[in-house]
């Protein structure tokens, strides 16, 4: 273990201690989160320690909290009691030695996440935005309380320590064969079409990776293809709280290749999508990230069969356009669906994908 994650309370009474912060999605299961919660009862009274994980969707910040309403929603939550009498869980090698950092008095605690819940995914807030970003977080939180489960009590900031992990979804190892598309169109005034065809060689790629289009042009119509513009846009579904939809454009690249009448085009374009390039975008989905660390844009969802996506709060999905821009009006359009997911590190098995 090279770190471990700590956070003390206000009161000084709880810390909350944690081996790691990422945790994986392996299709089939995910990562169980073990922590340990190091205790000084002095000021405890009649209260009790719990300690609770909760995955939540964020559209707000807490200091626009007015008049009541509640800009959190969560998504699920399961708590457990630490103190006293709390439940003790099998220990793993990571409990032993965060026991070990914890010293006296520190409690061990485990908890399953579903694996139908969403990874980890915040909104690119404006330059002026304020306070935590928009988006599907999950928080570790211990805190005193007199009941497990009594929404009139109020529970005190400084009786609380958190912190936040992240839900992630590494690429399978087996990767599928590449999506292709074309069509033919006519224009008037002409008596033959334009044909484009376009091709990928396989079907996800990861962050940061260039992403080769194969693009193949014949012109028998008696017009001039003056250039060729790819362009990436990034979808995100907010299927929790309403039927919010939108698309932002990651990429838009001209490339100066022109096609006369009778001509063809049989060429690789490249293009790569990167999030530093789309620094200003409000709203832009980006994978989870943890305080003063930097992300990437968000990983394509994942969707298993079974599984209602209004549980997984946010959906990502990202199409390529491939577009030739003709001399006298009118396109050529044709689309690609594009996965973009991180690579799986070396040391950790995830089933292939059939």
């Amino acid at each position: 273990l090279h770190r471990v994650f700590k956070k003390t309370s206000g009161n000084g009474g709880l810390t909350l201690y944690l081996g790691k912060r990422d945790y994986v999605d392996h299709v089939d299961k995910v990562d169980r989160v073990d922590g340990v919660v190091k205790l000084d009862p002095a000021d405890f009274g009649d209260r009790k320690v719990f300690v609770q994980l909760a995955c939540a969707f964020r559209y707000g910040s807490d200091d626009l909290d007015v008049m009541g309403l509640c800009f959190r929603k969560d998504i699920w939550m399961q708590q457990t009691q630490l103190y006293p009498n709390g439940e003790k869980p099998a220990l793993s090698a990571m409990h032993d030695t965060l026991l070990k950092k914890a010293g006296d008095n520190a409690h061990p605690f485990s908890f399953e996440i579903p694996n139908n819940l969403p990874c980890s995914v915040s909104l690119q807030p404006g330059p002026d935005d304020k306070g935590k970003a928009c988006g599907v977080d999950f928080e570790i939180k211990t805190y005193l309380a007199k009941e497990k489960n009594n929404p009139d009590e109020k529970i005190e900031k400084k009786d609380t320590a958190r912190l936040v992990i992240r839900k992630i979804q590494y690429a399978p190892s087996q990767v599928g064969a590449g999506p292709k598309a074309d069509i033919c169109k006519s224009f008037m005034m002409s008596d033959k079409p334009v044909h484009l065809e376009a091709s990928m060689e396989k079907d996800l790629y990861f962050h940061g990776e260039a992403i080769p289009i194969k693009i193949k042009i014949k012109n028998e119509s008696n017009k001039t293809v003056k250039k060729i513009k790819i362009s990436v846009d990034q979808t995100t579904d907010i299927v929790l709280y309403s039927a919010d939809k939108y698309t932002k454009c990651v990429l838009n690249q001209e490339f100066g290749e022109t096609v006369d009448s009778n001509g063809s085009f049989d060429n690789t374009l490249t293009i790569t999508p990167l999030l530093a390039d789309n620094k200003e975008k409000r709203g832009l989905a980006l994978d989870g990230r943890l305080k003063d660390e930097d992300t990437n844009l968000a990983s394509t969802t994942m969707l298993r069969q079974g599984v209602e996506k209004e549980v997984l709060g946010i959906l990502v999905s990202y199409k390529i356009k491939i577009n030739l821009m003709v001399a006298g009006g009118g396109d050529v359009t044709l689309e690609l669906p594009l996965n973009l997911m991180h690579p799986k590190p070396e040391g950790i098995f995830l089933p292939c994908r059939a």
